[in-house]
């Protein structure tokens, strides 16, 4: 069975840092996009980031360009979300998802397995 876990949410105040991981069991997903979306309270779910299998290739949202990194390590199973210079409409709960295949992609349909989510709250 496929599953993908969050983890390294939390309370953090604004101006902090996270790091998110996303460890991915049941298959290897080496060849395949993985990204973050996230989902704030009454609000659909909005794309984060995107890297390609080899993490060369990485895309962002406007909103979090500059503060926000993602990176993979193909030999654990893992993606991280770096989260700097935190605000509070950042808060949400943070998605991984690995696409069905190589191509990056800023869609939720472009993914095809989805972790559970871990809450991130930024205060002010």
């Amino acid at each position: 069975q496929v599953q993908l876990v969050e983890s390294g949410g939390g309370l953090v105040q604004a101006g902090g840092s996270l790091r998110l991981s996303c460890t991915a069991s049941g298959r290897t997903f080496s060849s395949n996009a993985m990204g973050w979306f996230r989902q704030a309270p009454g609000k659909e779910r909005e794309f984060v980031a995107a890297t390609n299998w080899r993490g060369g290739m990485t895309y962002y949202a406007d909103s979090v360009k500059g503060r926000f990194t993602i990176s993979r390590d193909n030999a654990k199973n893992t993606v991280y979300l770096q989260m700097n210079s935190l605000k509070p409409e950042d808060t949400a709960v943070y998605h991984c998802a690995a696409g069905a295949d190589y191509r990056l992609g800023y869609d939720v349909r472009d993914y095809v397995y989805w972790g559970q989510g871990t809450q991130v709250t930024v205060s002010s």
